[in-house]
């Protein structure tokens, strides 16, 4: 088994390359370039063409289009201040071609290519969700103390998180200004999820202090109804 798999799909035009530089990493990369008039194609080493990462749960959603599970993906990547649109669809309903589409590279791949596609997709995530999940653990350590600390810290971390917005909330009772705004679930406890807001702000959020029902789905952007003053204290808005 290697540590890294980098694959191509080349057009006239438009040229894919799909790398995992290690199978410890959780995450592979979609690189995109174009071809100039002149012939030459863009190259990523001088910052040009586009990259996008891809985390475990964006491969399944790849993966379950590539299955015909279901038509189309489609989500956004924020970096900084800027969006990314990306989806992966069948063309007109059909199997036969796939259109992949990121920002402003279009792609379309063939039969062979999405067998291909299909097959690397597969062997990425069950080789990652095998290597890339286990703690990086030194051989003096004890692997049970290791994960033990991460679970009680992320715990702890999470408590302290929901009694400052409790405190907060019992200072601010009287607000009951509600804010409508896109974010992307990335957690989720029994009493808070996770959100990911424009601009890539990540913060958990009790349920408690959301106004309207949601797609437990992670990666898929969509639209919450939070109480305003919580929104403020964690600086999403101002």
């Amino acid at each position: 088994m290697v540590d890294n798999h980098s694959y191509s799909f080349f057009g006239q035009k438009v040229g894919l390359i799909i790398q995992s530089s290690s199978k410890n990493e959780p995450y592979i990369f979609f690189r995109l370039i174009k071809s100039k008039n002149n012939g030459s194609w863009e190259k990523p080493s001088i910052g040009e063409g586009k990259v996008i990462k891809f985390s475990l749960e964006e491969i399944v959603w790849i993966i379950r289009v590539l299955d015909k599970e279901t038509n189309s993906w489609s989500s956004y990547h924020t970096f900084k201040d800027s969006k990314t649109q990306i989806s992966f669809k069948w063309e007109n309903g059909e199997y036969h071609k796939l259109w992949i589409h990121i920002g402003k590279y279009s792609k379309v791949l063939e039969y062979a290519q999405i067998k291909i596609l299909d097959l690397l997709m597969k062997h990425l995530l069950k080789e990652k969700i095998q290597f890339a999940t286990t703690p990086n653990i030194s051989k003096k350590s004890n692997p049970g103390v290791f994960s033990s600390t991460i679970v009680q810290e992320e715990i702890i971390t999470n408590r302290e998180n929901l009694n400052k917005n409790k405190k907060f909330s019992e200072n601010n009772k009287n607000s009951n200004k509600i804010q409508s705004i896109d974010g992307i679930i990335k957690g989720e406890t029994d009493k808070a999820l996770l959100i990911q807001f424009d601009g890539g702000t990540e913060v958990w959020i009790p349920k408690s202090r959301i106004h309207s029902s949601f797609d437990k789905n992670k990666n898929v952007n969509q639209k919450f109804m939070i109480d305003d003053w919580i929104l403020e204290k964690n600086k999403v808005v101002t």
